[in-house]
């Protein structure tokens, strides 16, 4: 058996239903529970949205490079008042949770209370995500009412910061680019300029 098994190519990770079928939808709680079970890695990258798990990209060189002086800029400049959290997990309902790069909420909230409308800024870092960032996440950020979110090209180092959310979502998407300082609307002390950073577009 083992001799047999071992000349076909491993199973993906990954499965595509078929049009029309019906899926059965994940809670919170049952993807925590099954974490803590061992049934599925702590260290495996994924978001619930809707109650369907979405498999996170790998991170590029270029995400982490981003990631990384903006956090060390973070920690250093943020005010006492609020936390600058590096990849937490943002529940939002029963059936769905993000894990944004950063996520900037008041500090009199504790994490495990934290929920979309304590968020005054969500930051994504995107490389090979950018398309996925900037659509569907994107709507889900809207739909939980996040007042503001950043997404961040890794090699261009541009800026896209959706904002003035309404009942049809972001109405204004600003472009800022490296060499320019961009700050949160709600949580002012919260800025940087990249170029200022350090960094260079690839």
């Amino acid at each position: 058996m083992n001799e047999h098994a071992s000349s076909f190519p491993p199973m993906p990770l990954t499965t595509q239903a078929a049009e029309g079928l019906p899926r059965r939808p994940w809670t919170v709680a049952e993807i925590e529970a099954m974490v803590a079970a061992g049934i599925i890695e702590e260290g495996e990258r994924f978001e619930l949205i809707g109650g369907e798990v979405v498999p996170m990209l790998p991170k590029g060189g270029r995400h982490e490079m981003v990631k990384m002086e903006l956090n060390w800029h973070f920690q250093r400049t943020a005010p006492d008042d609020l936390w600058v959290a590096q990849e937490t997990t943002l529940r939002l309902d029963p059936k769905s949770f993000l894990e944004p790069d950063f996520c900037v909420f008041p500090r009199s909230v504790t994490l495990g209370e934290l929920r979309g409308h304590d968020v005054l800024l969500a930051v994504e870092v995107a490389d090979t995500s950018l398309a996925y960032d900037r659509g569907r996440k994107i709507s889900v950020y809207a739909a939980f009412g996040i007042p503001e979110v950043w997404v961040i090209d890794a090699n261009s180092l541009v800026t896209y910061a959706y904002r003035q959310l309404g009942a049809e979502g972001y109405r204004t998407v600003l472009e800022a680019g490296p060499a320019e300082e961009i700050a949160a609307i709600r949580a002012k002390a919260v800025r940087y300029c990249l170029g200022s950073l350090g960094l260079r577009p690839s």
